[in-house]
């Protein structure tokens, strides 16, 4: 597991989501995927699934791939490919 701080306005503008909506309640839950392709993938999976879109994917100025979405009780996730952040055999993220 990783904690990352962010400022809300730009947790805000990533995700999609204004002040207007339910926020996010200063906290976001991430997945990370191994590859690029995942982040389509892995997204369309719980789309299908009923959460709702919140971002589509996108290419990020970093170097990465991204997308957001709510899942049934409102909660928004993200999906990031971080290529800087490679994940380990078994998932897990590797930090610097």
């Amino acid at each position: 597991m990783a904690v990352a701080l962010y400022p809300m306005d730009a947790l805000l503008t990533d995700a999609g989501m204004t002040d207007s909506r339910p926020g996010p309640g200063g906290i976001t839950l991430g997945i990370n995927v191994a590859v690029r392709e995942a982040v389509d993938r892995e997204l369309a999976a719980v789309l299908a699934r009923g959460a709702t879109l919140l971002q589509a994917a996108t290419d990020t100025a970093w170097g990465g791939r991204t997308a957001y979405f709510a899942d049934p009780d409102g909660h928004p996730w993200e999906i990031t490919w971080a290529p800087m952040f490679p994940l380990g055999e078994e998932g897990e993220l590797r930090l610097p």
